[in-house]
């Protein structure tokens, strides 16, 4: 088993996403506000996602990785 991260392609997030961007994840339900767009890679897998997009609970709360950021909505 090869210790090397797998590349994944570029993600597509949509122009009018930006950190502090309000945002609906559909994918998961939930609502909040983007924290970080950026290179992430998934410890699990060692998948490297490139603009991978971390968003937050508006308010606080748990942060978590968007799954398909092409499928985001205005928040």
């Amino acid at each position: 088993m090869s210790t090397k991260s797998r590349f994944r392609q570029r993600q597509t997030v949509p122009s009018w996403v930006r950190e502090g961007t309000r945002i609906r994840d559909p994918l998961s339900g939930r609502t909040g506000i983007v924290q970080f767009i950026g290179e992430f890679e998934d410890p699990k897998s060692r998948v490297v996602m490139q603009d991978a997009v971390f968003a937050r609970p508006e308010g606080g709360g748990v942060e978590w990785v968007v799954e398909d950021p092409s499928s985001l909505e205005r928040g």
